[in-house]
């Protein structure tokens, strides 16, 4: 005989299933509802710290909750990454991201994220040249003397860049290599410790994102010799580029974007890249950021996503032909 209980096993399973908690993110109502944090794997003072503190400023009035900066630097900014690739994928926690990220892959093993999985890209912010700077007490005025001092000092110079494999460092490597000349290369933790030095005379010279250098190249305390755009930057209009002083086809451009964990809810991602577009259309935002020398980019998450594929292969090239090292 059987009996009939009035429960399906469709029934069962869809209570058993009700029953489940939610994700976080899905419990918590409309989403941003509570603090937020902005990971910026470089020291302060830098040009991603500057960026990450534009952001979250103008993030904080339009989300009306709390937006923080966090900088986490260290190895070559892994931990940083490693941070928020371990996160919880509710949009709480972000990267801003310098263009290591498709550098160390080429430079270290076992590493804890992977740039195209382990990240969901939300928007690329900017991109911008690097800046050789040198103290006046140098003695040179331009990338040809500059050239000529490097040439009768082998290796003398001292070279600074934000980090190892940073992009100052690899347009120095690209400079040394295409000049057929060498110099002592002198890596930081962030472009602010590094134009500290160089200011100071620690160093004599350096590769850098405009940002954290040019209120010292307004005043005359830094001199620069070439950016490494295929033109000249905006920013500094009156900086010739490396490719114009003798050296046909250079470029080096760098970027900044903002990813979030792997996993983020789509709506999420889209949320976080509408109000990042709106920021950077913001007049004084923008006028503010092309001071600094950064040039807007903007855009669709798919933007980065293609930048992070372009630029793996680059950078892996360029690291195996100079030998380069995590050391």
């Amino acid at each position: 005989m059987r009996v009939r209980t009035g429960y399906s096993r469709r029934r069962v399973m869809a209570a058993a299933a009700a029953a489940l908690p939610l994700p976080a993110w899905a419990q918590e109502g409309p989403f941003p509802n509570r603090q937020m944090r902005i990971i910026v794997p470089l020291a302060p003072g830098g040009s991603n710290d500057t960026l990450g503190r534009v952001v979250a400023e103008r993030l904080r009035e339009r989300f009306n909750q709390n937006v923080i900066v966090e900088n986490r630097p260290g190895s070559a900014s892994n931990i940083g990454f490693e941070l928020v690739a371990t996160s919880a994928p509710d949009g709480y926690t972000l990267l801003l991201a310098p263009d290591s990220l498709t550098v160390n892959p080429a430079l270290f093993q076992n590493l804890r994220y992977n740039p195209q999985t382990s990240f969901a890209p939300v928007i690329q912010l900017a991109r911008a040249a690097q800046v050789l700077v040198v103290r006046p007490q140098l003695g040179v005025s331009n990338l040809a003397e500059f050239i000529a001092l490097a040439r009768a000092r082998p290796g003398a110079l001292n070279i600074a860049s934000p980090g190892n494999a940073s992009a100052g460092h690899l347009t120095g490597v690209l400079l040394s290599m295409r000049a057929d000349t060498r110099w002592t290369h002198v890596p930081y933790r962030g472009g602010g410790p590094a134009v500290t030095d160089t200011l100071a005379g620690t160093v004599d010279a350096l590769w850098v994102t405009p940002a954290p250098a040019m209120p010292h190249l307004r005043s005359g305390a830094l001199k620069p010799l070439a950016v490494s755009s295929a033109v000249r930057a905006a920013g500094l209009p009156d900086v010739p580029s490396v490719a114009e002083q003798g050296f046909a086809g250079f470029e080096v451009i760098n970027w900044q974007g903002i990813l979030a964990p792997a996993g983020t809810p789509p709506a999420v991602i889209q949320r976080l890249n509408a109000a990042m577009n709106a920021v950077l259309e913001e007049p004084p935002i923008r006028a503010r950021l092309e001071d600094l020398g950064f040039e807007i980019v903007g855009g669709p998450p798919e933007v980065l996503a293609r930048t992070i594929a372009d630029n793996l292969p680059r950078w892996r090239d360029l690291i195996r032909a100079a030998g380069i090292t995590a050391d």
